[in-house]
């Protein structure tokens, strides 16, 4: 695939324009007809609902619910195979002796669908709930959280000389742990978690699963089982479109079970030009291709586009597409009548005649939480023909189809374009096939510009990717580790981390295992020079001891701890004023660039003068942070002003528009807003007035439709200015 060179501007649209779309004119006018290579016919037979029959587990299942009897386990198993069984044949085990179960996984979306499956096989009584923005139940024998919640529980533990209330924690998605920005969570818990409770991980397959499965074993001194399957429940067969409109096998078998591409899709990539349907608008003829689905019985349909816009902008080009019948109209317009009726905002979401008239829905990280749950229900309802979404489907959100397209082989790192690998892929086409309502799931490749199907028959193929170490020092973790740690017990702990075993299981002989053995000491560097800060500014004294500031300043598990700890000692933060208050925590949460250039009716004078005089008082802190070659992030207007006119009443609508901001970018920024407000808001022996302007803040910014249907526990009471 060619791409632009080095040197272009970065974030520049690298797609072809909407405007001119490649190819000639002409091909506007090209028809689309549904047909299908001869081959296909056998595999378009095998298509259906396969006979209902008792459960019965797999071999996969038993063995690892018999596994954590003695020892901990990591499954690995694609999608849809059936690991939460297990989890929860292993929390019932615990459950009916008395004990009690911590349920971690990385999305609050996910956390908050195992508080309802786990309320109806255990009993609502029996289960609670712990994320940023719910807190419900915290003393049930079964608790459903993010990961971050349990690694601060870890904190707190070790700092109170305690062990954990828990019998049994799942890690849910537990290949987290090679996630770059995440994935230092997972570790830290795997790392902190006392030996005496055993481990379940739950993950997808890995290409060194029995790697993490070693170092696990080494550090807790209790055996860690690997149980594998690799087998799909649904078989997925992969096929190409022809941009005539005829569907192609994507490989044929070419002996003891290697594959090649078909002949006719080597001839059709085979040109100088890479062949691609006509384009509407500027955009793939999605009506087209799914009456081209319709034809052959492969829908409903997960269509995964490159950007959020052409997700939304496809609706409108599948009317008239798929014809639905009145009743299947009726039967959608209930479902979402009932599924807004808590919030008049979603009621009159604008792409809610694209469900009821179409079949159609969006689902991407610009859409709020609460219209989302409409999409993930309705598909997982069978009410919908097609979704189009971004790949934040493919982790971590469970409606699979029958069949999913993509049209890029490719995907945005934040940076640059890079080739999809094998375990990103295989997530995207995790999807197809919805176990025990197909007995066949099919992937279908588009080709274009940006899709390599050589590389995509090659992926479909492979082993999916290491998980690799993500450890980083951050001041967070220094300030709660030396709650309890000595410097010498924190580098021992450092000793522990994946990246250090993975280098010591390399090295090919004694001596340079002895070498390698030295590695952990690039953190402990990094560690000793986080601390010798924390010395300077006065949150460690000469003893390697927190100080008063240092205690206090651990509850900070937020993004920029030092920052927010010296507003707090230096009283910057607008006490009394939750509105304010609200408003500078957006800026400490914002994490990108932003254009600060804004209507001056936008941002009022006192919120400009308080963000103003924060950052002049704190200049001579981030000068010395950066001194000290550590990161200090810009303070931005922009979300410090939007969060501000939402905390004041603003209306919601109107601040998405006028500000230029995306709902679902905005609804994640007041829940990160609100997120930082708690740990403020728990300092209140410390900074009383501080902390009770915090919690207020909290009720200001997390109401509908930035949560739905629920109070909020921490400051609910709080009322506009």
């Amino acid at each position: 695939m060619n791409r632009p060179a080095k040197g272009a501007p970065q974030g520049r649209r690298r797609y072809p324009s909407r405007r001119k779309p490649p190819g000639k004119r002409s091909d506007r006018r090209v028809q689309i007809s549904p047909g299908a290579d001869p081959q296909l016919k056998a595999v378009f037979s095998g298509i259906g609902i396969p006979k209902q029959t008792p459960f019965t587990p797999d071999r996969f299942q038993t063995e690892a619910v018999a596994v954590m009897a003695a020892s901990d386990c990591l499954v690995t198993a694609p999608t849809g195979a059936g690991k939460t069984w297990i989890a929860i044949q292993t929390i019932r085990r615990i459950f009916e002796q008395g004990g009690r179960v911590w349920y971690a996984s990385p999305l609050k979306a996910l956390t908050n669908a195992k508080l309802i499956e786990f309320s109806e096989i255990f009993g609502p009584e029996n289960v609670g709930i712990l994320t940023g923005d719910r807190k419900e139940s915290p003393d049930a024998p079964i608790i459903v959280g993010t990961t971050e919640i349990l690694r601060n529980q870890l904190y707190d533990a070790m700092h109170q000389g305690i062990s954990l209330k828990t019998d049994l924690v799942v890690l849910d998605e537990a290949h987290f742990l090679g996630d770059e920005e995440r994935g230092v969570v997972w570790e830290e818990t795997m790392i902190y978690l006392p030996p005496r409770i055993p481990m379940l991980m739950l993950s997808a397959t890995v290409g060194n699963a029995g790697a993490i499965a070693d170092w696990l074993t080494a550090i807790r001194g209790r055996p860690c089982r690997v149980v594998a399957e690799t087998r799909r429940p649904v078989p997925l067969y992969p096929m190409v479109l022809h941009p005539s409109g005829t569907l192609l096998p994507l490989t044929v078998k070419v002996g003891r079970g290697a594959k090649a591409l078909h002949k006719k899709v080597e001839r059709l990539i085979g040109g100088k030009k890479q062949p691609e349907p006509p384009r509407r608008r500027g955009l793939p003829p999605f009506g087209d291709i799914l009456r081209v689905l319709k034809a052959y019985d492969l829908l409903p349909a997960i269509f995964f586009l490159k950007s959020r816009s052409d997700c939304d902008a496809a609706l409108s080009l599948c009317h008239g597409a798929v014809s639905l019948s009145d009743e299947k109209k009726a039967r959608i317009s209930e479902r979402v009548r009932t599924l807004t009726d808590s919030s008049p905002h979603l009621a009159r979401h604008r792409q809610r005649i694209h469900l009821e008239q179409a079949g159609v829905g969006a689902h991407h990280s610009g859409h709020l939480p609460g219209w989302k749950l409409v999409v993930e229900n309705l598909m997982s309802e069978g009410l919908l023909t097609a979704v189009f979404a971004t790949s934040t489907v493919a982790a971590g959100v469970n409606f699979p189809a029958r069949t999913v397209v993509f049209f890029n082989s490719d995907r945005f790192n934040g940076t640059e374009f890079i080739p999809l690998d094998a375990t990103q892929l295989h997530q995207m086409t995790g999807r197809a096939g919805r176990r025990g309502m197909d007995k066949i799931g099919f992937g279908l490749a588009v080709p274009g510009r940006y899709m390599d199907l050589r590389l995509v028959a090659r992926m479909l193929s492979s082993r999916p990717g290491k998980v690799v170490s993500r450890i980083r020092i951050n001041f967070s973790m220094v300030l709660n580790l030396l709650l309890s740690h000595t410097p010498a017990q924190v580098e021992e702990l450092l000793k522990r981390s994946f990246a250090t075993w993975l280098l010591i299981a390399k090295a090919e002989d004694s001596r340079r295992k002895s070498r390698m053995a030295d590695i952990h000491e690039v953190l402990w560097e990094d560690f000793l020079r986080h601390l010798d800060f924390l010395k300077e500014t006065g949150f460690v004294n000469g003893e390697d001891r927190l100080t008063v500031d240092g205690v206090w300043a651990s509850q900070l598990r937020v993004d920029q701890p030092l920052i927010v700890a010296e507003c707090l000692r230096q009283g910057l933060l607008p006490n009394g004023d939750a509105a304010q208050m609200a408003g500078v925590f957006a800026c400490f949460v914002n994490e990108r660039e932003t254009d600060d250039r804004m209507e001056g009716r936008l941002v009022p004078n006192r919120l400009k003068k308080t963000v103003t005089r924060i950052q002049k008082k704190l200049t001579g802190f981030a000068r010395h942070m950066k001194s000290r070659g550590f990161e200090v992030r810009q303070l931005y207007l922009r979300p410090a002003a939007m969060t501000h006119a939402w905390a004041s009443g603003y209306p919601w609508e109107n601040i998405a528009k006028e500000y230029g901001m995306a709902e679902g970018n905005l609804a994640m920024l007041m829940m990160r807003t609100a997120d930082n407000l708690r740990h403020a808001a728990n300092l209140v022996d410390v900074f009383p007035e501080a902390a009770a302007t915090a919690r207020e803040a909290i009720g200001l910014v997390m109401k509908e439709p930035v949560v739905e249907g629920s109070d909020e526990d921490e400051g609910s009471q709080g009322g506009p200015n």
